[in-house]
């Protein structure tokens, strides 16, 4: 009986290499990370902590220019300072302006403030440390530092922790000194306090809403 081999006419198979990509289902795997020029594609997990990273770092800058502007003029905050019924910052002299050519309800940030029962001059505690963001030399620059401090904590004013202010006399302080210091006194002149009569500054936008 005439019998032949794939090897006779040149039809030999040739084994399969298991040991580059295994089996199917690894085929599947290896080719689902790889892109068109054979790069690796992100997984979508990895997509969505890059956003969310920098709508975090976004945020963070955002905030931040809230505690060294003022929310009128955009203009670095300097004393006087004062802050209105919902706890944004501003500068005193250009809010009596704006009410003085009566163009303050031209701004939304500000439109509701009609005259001095509206907002409250602030008492701060001064940070001696700080440098107003210029450095000398080979002078490290700190962002998180701040022209004020919290007086019992001495936590900065920077966005990074909640401050209250007292609206009976305008003692400014940090709602940590709240909770680690009991007392029915205000925390800055000894004087009344109600939590109720105290105003959260900077608070989040969708609280204001």
């Amino acid at each position: 009986m005439f019998s032949m081999s794939l090897s006779d006419i040149g039809l030999e198979s040739t084994p399969t290499d298991v040991g580059t990509f295994g089996t199917a289902a690894n085929w599947n795997k290896k080719k689902g990370t790889m892109g068109a020029d054979g790069g690796t594609i992100p997984k979508r997990c990895e997509l969505v902590k890059k956003k969310k990273k920098a709508e975090k770092l976004e945020r963070n800058v955002k905030n931040a220019s809230k505690w060294r502007n003022c929310q009128l003029s955009q203009q670095p905050l300097k004393k006087p300072i004062i802050a209105c019924r919902y706890g944004r910052l501003y500068n005193k002299e250009t809010v009596i302006e704006a009410i003085l050519t009566k163009t303050i309800g031209n701004y939304s940030v500000a439109s509701h403030i009609k005259g001095i029962k509206d907002f409250k001059e602030l008492k701060l505690k001064e940070n001696k440390d700080y440098n107003g963001g210029e450095v000398k030399g080979d002078e490290y620059l700190d962002y998180n530092q701040s022209e004020f401090l919290c007086p019992v904590t001495a936590v900065p004013m920077n966005g990074v922790n909640g401050f209250v202010v007292n609206w009976k006399c305008g003692c400014v302080f940090s709602e940590k000194a709240l909770q680690e210091v009991k007392s029915d006194a205000c925390h800055g002149c000894g004087g009344p306090w109600d939590p109720k009569e105290s105003v959260v500054l900077n608070p989040d936008e969708e609280l204001l809403e």
